[in-house]
């Protein structure tokens, strides 16, 4: 019994070593592209989408192997001649707004966009009314 609960344990610490593929990464994913107005181009564009599987950092800084392979579809296409824009657009279709980092405003992003004026005015309302109370005493 005890000999197979401390192999669960040790199968489940070493759960995260085999959570990446041992695929080899996309042939883009570290490489630049030999054009370097087209690698201007994808650099910008990468740092303006956020890693899915980070959710902190641009694809451009991420080491995950989905950010990798996200770096090499964008090299893909700026070298096919795609604009960034028409790529940002594929990607927003392929994986939602919160793909990037300026989500374009709709009702399901309104609370993002709205947040930052509710809790100034939630702030001031309170700091009103504690400086009052000091003023008429």
């Amino acid at each position: 019994m005890r000999a197979r609960n401390l192999l669960l344990l040790a199968l489940i610490v070493a759960g995260p070593a085999f959570a990446d593929s041992s695929l080899p990464p996309q042939p883009l994913a570290y490489t630049q592209l030999p054009d370097p107005k087209q690698e201007m181009r994808a650099k910008e564009l990468m740092e303006t989408l956020r890693c899915l599987v980070c959710q902190g950092q641009s694809i451009a800084d991420s080491d995950a192997e989905m950010a990798g392979n996200m770096r090499a579809e964008v090299r893909q296409r700026i070298a096919a001649g795609e604009a960034p824009d028409q790529i940002r657009s594929w990607l927003v279709q392929r994986y939602g707004d919160y793909v990037t980092y300026d989500p374009p405003w709709s009702w399901l992003t309104a609370p993002l966009w709205l947040m930052p004026f509710v809790l100034i005015a939630v702030g001031l309302f309170i700091a009103r009314r504690s400086f009052g109370k000091e003023e008429a005493e």
